[in-house]
C-alpha cells in the first residue's frame, strides 16, 4: 500500500509542476505584452477618440485614430499620466517642429492635463486674425473656395446644411472648413493675435463650434512642449451616440468608409 501511495504522489508531482510552469509562462507572456504595449503607446503610437465636433468635417465624433508620438519628439507630456509625474518640463528631445496644417493632439495649457486636438494654423511669430469669417495670416487673407454645403444636424436635432469651404494655407495645405453661423459667428471677427516664440496657434475646422487659440482665456497659445503627437490615421469610426463596445450595432453603425483613412 505504501509503495502504491508513493507512486501516486510521484505521479502527481509532474502534473502539478507542469501546471505552475504553465501559469508562470502565461504571466510572463502577459507582462511582456503589457510592456510592449506601454513602449508602443509611449514612443510610437497612441490611440485617441474624438468626443466633440470641433474638427468637423475632417474628424467626426466617434472617430478613433492613431497619433504618432515621435513626430514632434518627446517631452514630459509624451508620457502616460504626465499630470501626475512630479518633474519639471524641460522642453523636448529629438524635437521636430509642427508644420502648418498638421492636426495635432496637445495638453491644454490651462491645466497641462486635458487632451485637445486641433489644426496648427499659426507658427511662432505669426500674426493671426479672423476678419468676417476669413482667416488672415501675417496680414494676408487665406484663400478659401466655396464648395457644396455640408450636411449636418443643428442644435435642435434637425437636418441642416451649412456653408463649406476649401481653405488653402500659405504652405499649400488644402483642407475643408465649415461655417455653421456663416461669417457672422462669435469668432468670425477677432483681435489680432501675435504668436509668441516657441508657441503655436491652433484652430478647429468647425470654425463656429471650436474652443481653440482664439479663446485666450481657455486655450490660447500652445507651448511646443505641450504637444503630444500628430494625428495620422482613423482606425475605427462609429456613429455618434453609439458606444464602440456595442459590437451588435457595428454592421449598421460603423462608418466603414472612414476606417484606415489618413488624416490631413
Amino acid at each position: 500500500m505504501d509503495h502504491d501511495t508513493k507512486h501516486e504522489i510521484r505521479a502527481a508531482d509532474p502534473g502539478s509542476t507542469g501546471t505552475w510552469a504553465s501559469i508562470r509562462e502565461t504571466l510572463k507572456v502577459g507582462i511582456q505584452a503589457l510592456l510592449i504595449a506601454l513602449v508602443v503607446r509611449t514612443l510610437l503610437f497612441q490611440p485617441f477618440n474624438i468626443p466633440s465636433g470641433s474638427l468637423v468635417p475632417t474628424l467626426l465624433i466617434g472617430d478613433y485614430l492613431f497619433v504618432s508620438k515621435y513626430s514632434y519628439g518627446y517631452s514630459k507630456y509624451s508620457l502616460p499620466l504626465s499630470e501626475y509625474i512630479p518633474m519639471k518640463s524641460d522642453g523636448r528631445v529629438w524635437a521636430a517642429e509642427p508644420k502648418r496644417g498638421d492636426i495635432a493632439v496637445f495638453k491644454l495649457p490651462k491645466d497641462n492635463a486635458t487632451d485637445y486636438i486641433k489644426r496648427v494654423i499659426g507658427l511662432p511669430g505669426d500674426k493671426i486674425q479672423v476678419v468676417d469669417g476669413v482667416l488672415n495670416i501675417n496680414g494676408k487673407p487665406v484663400k478659401r473656395e466655396r464648395i457644396a454645403d455640408y450636411e449636418t444636424i443643428d442644435p435642435y436635432g434637425q437636418a441642416a446644411k451649412v456653408p463649406q469651404y476649401l481653405e488653402t494655407l500659405p504652405n499649400g495645405i488644402v483642407h475643408r472648413v465649415i461655417e455653421r453661423d456663416g461669417d457672422n459667428g462669435f469668432w468670425d471677427k477677432t483681435e489680432l493675435y501675435t504668436v509668441p516664440p516657441n508657441h503655436y496657434f491652433m484652430m478647429g475646422d468647425n470654425r463656429d463650434n471650436s474652443t481653440d487659440s482664439r479663446d485666450l482665456a481657455n486655450v490660447g497659445y500652445v507651448p511646443f512642449e505641450n504637444f503630444v503627437g500628430r494625428a495620422e490615421m482613423i482606425f475605427f469610426s462609429i456613429d455618434e451616440g453609439t458606444p464602440a463596445w456595442q459590437i451588435w450595432n457595428w454592421p449598421a453603425k460603423v462608418r466603414w468608409n472612414r476606417i484606415f483613412n489618413t488624416i490631413h
